[in-house]
């Protein structure tokens, strides 16, 4: 904006020596004066400039009309005095004193802004910004004094000429993403839902035609159409375009200092961040408003799971996920850590931090339990903090196992049996037999596939014992969380490296970039599509998006098992009935598939239809996920001393976890659950506290024991005199 740089011996210790400045023009803005660094009378140096009182409002309007950031500035402050009022004055005292702001602040009404205390009286908003919600804390403002000693001159002196706010970011105009723009009464409503959804289809790559009539479509519930609202919608939508295609996540060339920005940006979307410091490791956890709320919704009263250890080896920082399950039993992210600590003290701050903003919104939230997928995983503060069961997930090392099977052995009977004795080793976990047996079986039998063999002793030998007592002392989760888990691994995997840049990938900011755009409005419409009906195209690929999903689309009958081969079975392709697909070691976890999807190291969808099917028959083995149920059970009842109270307890915990499993298990195959709720009984409240309950009292507002605000609804017996209509004599 024309600022030039002055030494500080060119400093001007008066305005009399300071040059009239008269830019031709009907107006003219700073750009147009030379600036040159005033020491006023308060010991403070500033910009200053001199020109003509006549002048005055023709520099006003062009500062007005900058096209960079198009704004109005109103009197923040004012006052005069009458000419011969002083008896003694300075070259720089005023006659008249008007302090310009720019009617985006001071004031911050956006995200994570603040009033200013001292707004404690209404003020004049004839100049001020269209909408009090349009101030976004803008600090550029400017100070003009007519001056006592020449009345004929305006002293300017320029306190912040950038329209950025406190953090130093530009906060409206063109060059702001979130800038509402000019005409902002004007603008048809654009909900968060309607924003949220256009920007995820043009970060989904949709062709902006469907975007814009999308657009329009959701405008119209708010407002009708005609051509001015469709104008407005295809600027808007060509903007919003415009903005996601110009953002970058270099917010700095330091990552750090980057991230530092961006924290700063969206601190309503942090839940936690720690520095890189000497002591202290690198933390930054995010969460979004959407995901909170799915978390609260999804999460209460039902599985968390962790999909740990992202990107270990391309990573700067590894990406550890916290998913829930939707009503699909789909995995959901609702919160992404980054951070390469796995230690005690770090994994219980970020939990804590997560825990303490869901319990700001509902105290009463709980979930039912937490799965983990890491061996190494810190289960303290899992259990401090969530104060659930853990249970345990095989996707990892199944998946691992398989994909290295395939890779280091090319004999596909081998790969099969490989595979098949890699699956006894964990099976033999819950019966007499020593897994370590079984290991040693399995290296004794294939010592010729020296590469297998010399990669999983050097990788999974050192560590398996570890991965053993896990999977004794913990549940197994079930094939179908399993499948979803892993149909997220692969959904982040396919976003994160797709990028051409791959240089980003030991950049933080980029990680940061990526999941809170196409990742996060990925998952965003997936739901909204699913729950709205809007976008069938979308919500059918959402739909079967998982193998466990796909798998109940295979009817019973194209499944058929070979009486020679007991533990094998065909599977018939719905697109080609003639092609058929072969599993091995029917009836396991450690099943194997000819098809492309489950060469590839994946859970396949013919592996979980024909485990389906093999369940209902006594014929092969139970899942791993019920052989360590069924293991919790046994040692639960266990009996204790003989008629102690300790049976009693135990007793009683056996019957309310069987109570439990039988509502699940009704709930899970029943049409809906008002086929459930029609069965419970009906409870009656007493009549007077059903009418109590009907009335409506005036909420009073009392503190919470852990600091928040509760209302209580208790009703209040009114203290009003009654009108006597007739008298006793």
């Amino acid at each position: 904006m024309g600022q030039e740089i002055v030494p500080v011996e060119e400093v001007v210790q008066s305005v009399s020596d300071l040059p009239v400045q008269d830019p031709a023009g009907e107006e003219f803005s700073a750009a147009d004066l030379t600036w040159v660094k005033y020491a006023s009378s308060q010991h403070h140096t500033e910009d200053v400039a001199l020109i003509p009182y006549e002048r005055m409002e023709a520099f006003i309007t062009g500062e007005c009309n900058n096209p960079e950031c198009p704004t109005r500035f109103h009197i923040e402050r004012g006052r005069k005095r009458e000419m011969g009022s002083l008896r003694e004055y300075k070259s720089d005292e005023y006659l008249l004193y008007r302090m310009y702001w720019c009617s985006f602040g001071p004031e911050n009404y956006g995200e994570g802004g603040t009033i200013l205390p001292s707004r404690k009286y209404r003020l004049n908003t004839r100049n001020r910004a269209a909408r009090p919600q349009s101030m976004r804390g803008c600090t550029c403002h400017f100070t003009i004094k007519r001056l006592y000693a020449r009345p004929s001159l305006v002293l300017i002196i320029y306190h912040e000429r950038r329209h950025v706010n406190k953090s130093g970011f530009v906060c409206h105009g063109p060059l702001d993403k979130d800038a509402i723009g000019p005409g902002a009464r004007r603008v048809p409503y654009i909900g968060s839902e309607i924003q949220q959804q256009t920007m995820s289809l043009i970060y989904l790559g949709v062709p902006e035609e469907n975007i814009l009539q999308t657009h329009i479509e959701g405008i119209q519930r708010y407002c009708s159409s005609d051509a001015k609202v469709d104008s407005l919608a295809t600027q808007y939508v060509q903007k919003l375009g415009m903005i996601i295609k110009r953002s970058t996540h270099e917010l700095d060339l330091d990552d750090q200092a980057s991230i530092k920005m961006w924290v700063d940006r969206n601190k309503k979307s942090v839940f936690f961040y720690q520095d890189s410091t000497d002591t202290d490791a690198f933390i930054l956890g995010i969460q979004t408003d959407w995901q909170l709320q799915q978390m609260m919704r999804f999460g209460h009263q039902s599985l968390l799971a962790s999909h740990s250890s992202f990107g270990v080896s391309k990573l700067k920082y590894p990406l550890h996920t916290l998913l829930v399950f939707d009503s699909r039993q789909h995995a959901l992210p609702v919160a992404w850590i980054i951070t390469r600590s796995v230690t005690k003290q770090d994994t219980m701050k970020w939990m804590r931090a997560l825990t303490d903003r869901v319990h700001s919104i509902d105290p009463t939230w709980k979930i039912g339990g937490f799965i983990v997928d890491d061996p190494a995983s810190e289960l303290d503060p899992i259990r401090d903090v969530f104060a659930c069961p853990i249970l345990f997930s095989l996707w990892h090392i199944r998946r691992t196992w398989l994909k290295n099977v395939i890779k280091k052995c090319s004999n596909s009977e081998v790969q099969r049996e490989i595979f098949v004795q890699l699956g006894k080793v964990i099976y033999s976990i819950w019966s007499e037999k020593n897994p370590m047996n079984a290991l040693e079986q399995l290296l004794q039998d294939f010592v010729d596939q020296t590469t297998f063999i010399k990669y999983f002793k050097s990788y999974w030998v050192p560590k398996l014992e570890m991965w053993i007592d896990t999977i004794r002392n913990l549940a197994l989760a079930s094939q179908e969380s399993c499948g979803a888990i892993e149909g997220y691994h692969l959904k982040l995997k396919a976003k994160a490296y797709d990028d051409l840049q791959l240089d980003a990938l030991q950049r933080v900011d980029w990680l940061v970039h990526k999941l809170t755009t196409e990742i996060h409005s990925g998952y965003w419409l997936n739901l909204y599509a699913d729950e709205s009906g809007s976008f069938p195209e979308v919500k059918a690929e959402y739909i079967v998006s998982t193998s466990w999903q796909r798998a109940l689309q295979i009817p019973n009958d194209a499944v058929f098992f070979d009486g020679k081969e007991p533990l094998s079975a065909k599977v018939a392709s719905q697109k080609d009935a003639s092609q058929m697909r072969t599993v091995w070691n029917a009836g396991s976890e450690f099943s194997l598939c000819d098809c492309s999807w489950s060469m590839q190291g994946n859970l396949c969808k013919h592996v979980i239809k024909v485990n389906m099917m093999c369940g209902r028959q006594k014929d092969f083995q139970p899942s791993l996920s019920f052989q360590s149920f069924q293991h919790i059970l046994l040692d639960l009842w266990q009996k204790p001393l003989d008629d102690s109270f300790s049976l009693d307890l135990s007793v009683a915990w056996v019957m309310q976890m069987q109570e439990r499993i039988q509502k699940a298990v009704e709930l899970a195959t029943s049409d809906g659950i008002a086929q459930v709720a029609g069965k419970l009984p009906i409870q009656w409240t007493s009549k007077r506290g059903r009418r109590a309950a009907a009335k409506r009292t005036n909420p009073v507002v009392l503190p919470h024991s852990n600091g928040s605000l509760q209302k209580d609804l208790t009703p209040k017996k009114s203290r009003k005199r009654k009108r006597m209509s007739t008298f006793q004599g």
